[in-house]
């Protein structure tokens, strides 16, 4: 028994509709709503032109599936991501990496790049007058040399009633009596000379002696707690890589996988809307390092060079790069077959020595 022709012409309708709807055949082109976040080398802006690697391989894909692209930009990859759940595009085109989270929320096709995040520092601040006394005040050693200082006083002042009683040469005037009294003082201290005659003997042979003895292990402990410090600071500010963050604050791009992952570690963050930003903070001391993608830091410390920007330690956190689209889109096993296909002709080997230069 044949089919309703009612039931034919709904079939020939759905494909004819298909036909038109995803560009097969010689259909008009359709046209999607592409979001995408500026992060170069994988999408960058100049005027109202869209390039980068990302875009680049989008456009050969699109071209290729006869669709025509409406780019919306988003200000971060929290925001893209919304986008696509929310249904406000068809596909996000950027360096977005797959998670489950993502995955629980919206549709990735095949990944079409690895990569990971690194972590980037400036240049090496030299340790300043503020960093030693800082240092000293935490670790207890400023309070020593304020009490330093109070014998000090307290001696110089001694010396000066001393003098002015028995020394008849002694200046009169108080001003010049506690300069010449601190001078003997600093003098006895650090290097053992009296500059003053011994007017007890060897009794006053002694006394000196004595000074001179605290006076060597005043000095002593000063070189000691100072060299300490800023030994300390040394070893506290330099970044080499992921476990030398625990205890400092990580510039991050807001709703990124660097965010999420260093958050997790129990390492305090300062979201931004782009690098551009965290490399300002960085150099400002609000920030004391930058975790992010590996291709983007590279990227943006090889195009910028007079930053001084350093890349420290190894990959870690490895991740895949994929397109977005809602979920159930009809278009993300198209693409993924495009993507797969990409691979295999060698466009996006091509596309990546282009980029970043040829892959050893």
């Amino acid at each position: 028994m044949g089919k309703p022709p009612g039931f034919c012409i709904g079939l020939f309708l759905l494909w004819s509709l298909a036909i038109q709807t995803y560009g097969q055949g010689s259909g008009n082109a359709r046209e999607v709503n592409v979001g995408v976040y500026l992060s170069p080398p994988f999408v960058m802006q100049e005027g109202e032109k869209l390039s980068g690697m990302s875009v680049e391989l989008w456009e050969n894909i699109s071209q290729k599936q006869n669709l025509t692209s409406q780019y919306r930009v988003y200000k971060d990859i929290k925001s893209l991501v919304d986008g696509v759940h929310r249904g406000e595009i068809d596909v996000a085109v950027t360096n977005l990496t797959i998670t489950e989270a993502r995955a629980r929320k919206i549709d990735f096709t095949q990944p079409w790049f690895d990569a990971g995040l690194r972590v980037m520092v400036g240049k090496k601040r030299r340790t300043s007058i503020s960093d030693i006394l800082h240092g000293l005040k935490k670790t207890g050693m400023l309070a020593s040399y304020l009490w330093i200082l109070g014998v000090i006083v307290l001696a110089t002042l001694a010396f000066t009633l001393f003098y002015r009683k028995f020394d008849r040469e002694f200046p009169r005037r108080w001003r010049d009596g506690l300069a010449e009294s601190f001078y003997s003082v600093m003098s006895i201290a650090t290097s053992g000379n009296a500059q003053r005659k011994n007017l007890f003997g060897w009794v006053g042979k002694i006394w000196a002696g004595i000074w001179l003895v605290c006076g060597v292990a005043v000095v002593s402990f000063i070189t000691a707690s100072i060299t300490s410090v800023m030994t300390s600071l040394a070893l506290t500010t330099q970044i080499n890589g992921l476990r030398d963050l625990p205890g400092k604050t990580v510039g991050v791009l807001a709703g990124s996988v660097a965010e999420e992952y260093i958050r997790e570690n129990g390492i305090s963050t300062h979201g931004f809307d782009s690098t551009e930003q965290a490399v300002a903070a960085l150099h400002a001391g609000e920030v004391d390092a930058i975790v992010g993608d590996s291709p983007v830091l590279a990227y943006f410390a090889f195009n910028n060079p007079e930053l001084g920007l350093r890349l420290v330690g190894k990959l870690f956190n490895p991740d895949k790069y994929a397109f977005a689209v809602p979920k159930g889109s009809p278009l993300a096993r198209p693409l993924s077959i495009e993507i797969i296909a990409a691979h295999e002709q060698g466009l996006i080997m091509d596309l990546r020595e282009d980029y970043f230069g040829t892959v050893k």
